[in-house]
């Protein structure tokens, strides 16, 4: 299963920053979306992302100050990102080796998307779910 099935299935837009915003206003889009990381972009293209880990690293090593950081002296910019051919369950595994907890879908140099480990934990029960009741379905009819 690909990514692109799972992005397929989602509703709605891709909540973004830009390298130029101040960790205020980043901060605003994360409480007002109720959502734990922005990816960053500057020309449409991923610089970094900016997550609750970013702003608690940045108010721990700046105090007050830091709300008026730029997102780009505070993001994690060693992006790393997939494309959306890439399966959900190799994603997965690439999140957990690398304890990371969004991931960035990038084809051709755009972003087409933006996935959590909660994302990829959900589409595996709701697969895993399927097949059992599918087992029961067979079971049950034999």
């Amino acid at each position: 299963m690909s990514i692109q099935l799972i992005l397929d299935a989602r509703q709605g837009e891709i909540f973004s920053c830009s390298s130029d915003m101040t960790v205020t206003e980043a901060v605003d889009i994360l409480g007002e979306k109720r959502i734990g990381a922005l990816p960053v972009l500057d020309d449409d293209k991923v610089v970094g992302i900016f997550s609750e880990r970013d702003v608690l690293h940045c108010v721990r090593e700046f105090g007050h100050a830091a709300m008026d950081k730029k997102v780009s002296d505070v993001m994690t910019a060693d992006v790393i990102s997939i494309d959306s051919k890439k399966s959900a369950i190799g994603s997965l595994s690439l999140m957990t080796k690398r304890r990371i907890r969004h991931l960035p879908v990038v084809d051709d140099d755009k972003l087409v998307g933006f996935v959590s480990i909660g994302d990829l934990v959900k589409h595996r029960i709701d697969v895993i779910e399927a097949e059992a009741a599918a087992m029961r379905d067979y079971i049950n009819s034999a």
